[in-house]
């Protein structure tokens, strides 16, 4: 699988599993099933309150942990120095593992700063291979970054046709930090499936207009990490990186940019 490099020299998948919504006996089934198919990269949160399944899925999976990239998140219950340290060796706990490939701040606060302390240590002390943020836009990124020794190694953010803030992805890349999307599939607030743009676009690939939809975005250099419960949209959504979208195709799909977040994020 293709991955990229980030800022420490770490390789992070270009392709992931999410599990936003992913709970319970099913919802392990779900990532058992993923991991089955292929995904290594697994993308938790604490605020997705599955951080156990994920540890236990990997654990039963059988597959050797090195060959995973665990991505998790700290949430707004976590917002100081002691409580982030806290959340973090919870997190081990949780998903079993000695250390976790990527811990992010899932949204700006307030308090982030002290919260990065806390993973800067633990990142010195081996616990996370990788730290970074989500959802922070341009004016508070910079405000970080000023009162921080380590650059992010990402910011996920959200992105997908209808939304693709390339300027700003070149923006945080030039600090260092990679632009990874979350909701590359919309999460359902656009038809995507029956795009007529994306299904003329696959049809001349003889691909799914998801896939085409996936693969504007790793053309561009941006991981993602779509979920789906289904077996054959799991594999489907992987199955992306056999064909290359012309400059006709890549010019029909930037249309389709509404140039706002669906979510009211930013």
């Amino acid at each position: 699988m293709t991955t990229i490099t980030l800022n420490n020299g770490v390789e992070m998948p270009l392709i992931g599993f999410g599990t936003w919504n992913v709970r319970g006996t099913s919802g392990e089934r779900t990532i058992l099933t993923a991991i089955e198919v292929g995904y290594r990269l697994i993308d938790s949160a604490k605020m997705y309150g599955n951080e156990e399944i994920v540890g236990s899925a990997i654990k039963k999976s059988g597959v050797d942990r090195k060959e995973f990239f665990i991505t998790t998140k700290l949430d707004g219950s976590y917002t100081s120095y002691s409580k982030a340290a806290r959340g973090i060796d919870e997190s081990l706990r949780r998903m079993q593992t000695d250390y976790i490939d990527l811990m992010l701040i899932h949204e700006p606060y307030r308090q982030s700063p002290e919260m990065w302390r806390a993973m800067v240590e633990a990142y010195r002390n081996q616990k996370l291979r990788a730290i970074g943020v989500s959802n922070f836009d341009r004016s508070f990124y910079e405000k970080f970054i000023a009162e921080c020794d380590v650059i992010p190694a990402v910011n996920q953010y959200e992105a997908h046709v209808f939304y693709c803030p390339l300027e700003l992805k070149k923006f945080f890349e030039s600090y260092g930090t990679i632009f990874q999307a979350w909701s590359p599939l919309t999460e359902g607030r656009r038809d995507i499936v029956n795009n007529p743009a994306l299904r003329s676009i696959g049809q001349k690939h003889n691909k799914t207009a998801a896939q085409v939809a996936l693969r504007y975005l790793t053309q561009q250099g941006i991981p993602i990490a779509p979920k789906s419960a289904r077996r054959e949209r799991m594999i489907e959504n992987l199955s992306i990186e056999d064909f290359t979208l012309d400059d006709d195709d890549l010019s029909a799909i930037r249309r389709l940019d509404e140039h706002r977040s669906l979510f009211g994020w930013y």
